[in-house]
């Protein structure tokens, strides 16, 4: 591969890499935010024992788990390109094979 494509796919790389993390931190805020309605109305559904807190309890639980799968899904995504990240760079310091 030649040197100029290596290198714009290392800057290809390094631009989505930064996308995902500047989204990652963005999901992790949200994350805690989320968690933190949920075990309120868990709590909320625990006291008053009404269907409605038990409903709420449950709507608040999806959304957590949902963002949740969100970010793990995101996380792994930063994990290939970083993978990717260092296979460029590697080719572009030692060359191919």
């Amino acid at each position: 591969m030649q040197r100029s494509t290596v290198e714009r796919r290392l800057s290809d790389a390094h631009q989505q890499l930064v996308r995902a993390r500047t989204e990652l931190a963005v999901l992790d805020e949200q994350l805690i935010v989320v968690d933190e309605m949920a075990d309120d109305t868990r709590l909320q559904a625990v006291v008053s024992e009404s269907p409605l807190a038990a409903r709420d309890h449950g709507e608040a639980s999806r959304t957590a788990a949902a963002l949740r799968q969100t970010r793990d899904s995101l996380a792994g995504r930063i994990t290939d390109l970083e993978r990717r990240q260092d296979e460029l760079l590697e080719l572009l310091v030692v060359g191919p094979g």
